[in-house]
């Protein structure tokens, strides 16, 4: 899918956030890859097969009393 040089991660690789922007659509709150994979900006990801990837929450919460 990628025509990048060098090619970009391919959806199925760890470290594949880091394939080129295909489109991107902040007020949708989403990006698509070139590899296929659909970035959102809750950090969850959906794969070009169809899996779904959880998004990543942090776990540091400050909880204050008023």
């Amino acid at each position: 899918m990628c025509q990048h040089q060098s090619p970009c991660p391919s959806a199925d690789s760890a470290d594949r956030e880091s394939a080129r922007l295909v489109a991107h659509h902040p007020e949708q709150g989403w990006s698509l890859l070139c590899n296929g994979v659909v970035l959102f900006e809750d950090t969850g990801e959906l794969l070009p097969d169809g899996s779904v990837i959880a998004p990543q929450r942090s776990l540091d919460v400050t909880l204050t009393s008023a």
